[in-house]
């Protein structure tokens, strides 16, 4: 642990580096999926014929191998190619399940005794979407989030193998130089990240859940 905690001195701005191109990852990636990822989770809550399909497609999508999707995703045109944009673009791909099932969940899961009476107000549709039926559910949409975001963080550690950085840097470094400590370098880091992330996070939803 000496070792480690003095590379880690020794290095520090570099790991510090890593770590703001660590969150940069998660933050873009994570942007992305929840501009996608709430309205279609509002759409199949809306819309009970396309629940299979989006649902469906963001499932395949999960199933497929991190390395594969990353595989996949390098020859095509303007989403592709070596570094960050095919990371960001990955991650927020995956990141679209616990999104949309969550906010699918969230609009779904309001009284509708509750729906009933806005629209017994004279409520026009959009009205009770963003009046009623979102701030009811950001419990747990914000839930959806936290999970996508725990994912990514994790997820993003892979995507140094496509050279888009990151604290997975470290990692693939210390494995082609078989040393323990470089890889921790980078292990450690993202899951302290991680943790702090799901603590940020889950404060928040609680807080919501609370004041609904």
């Amino acid at each position: 642990m000496s070792r480690l905690l003095d590379f880690l001195i020794r290095n520090r701005n570099e790991v510090f580096a890593r770590s703001l191109e660590h969150m940069g990852l998660v933050g873009l990636a994570m942007l992305f999926a929840i501009a996608l990822g709430i309205p279609l989770g509002i759409l199949v809550a809306r819309q009970a014929a396309l629940r299979r399909w989006v649902l469906g497609a963001a499932n395949i999508i999960q199933t497929v191998p991190s390395l594969a999707l990353f595989g996949f995703l390098i020859p095509v045109p303007l989403l592709g190619g070596i570094g960050s944009r095919t990371a960001v673009v990955a991650l927020a791909l995956y990141a679209l399940l616990p999104i949309i099932r969550n906010t699918y969940a969230g609009i779904s899961g309001v009284d509708p005794a509750v729906v009933e009476a806005a629209r017994g107000m004279g409520m026009t549709g959009r009205q009770l979407l963003w009046q009623v039926e979102i701030p009811l559910g950001m419990g747990v949409i914000l839930a959806g989030i936290r999970v996508a975001t725990v994912i990514s963080v994790g997820m993003a550690t892979i995507a140094a193998a496509i050279g888009a950085g990151g604290l997975g840097t470290y990692i693939f470094r210390g494995l082609a130089m078989v040393n323990n400590q470089v890889i921790l370098a980078g292990a450690i880091p993202a899951a302290l990240l991680a943790l702090v992330v799901d603590w940020v996070l889950g404060g928040a939803e609680r807080r919501l859940r609370r004041e609904q």
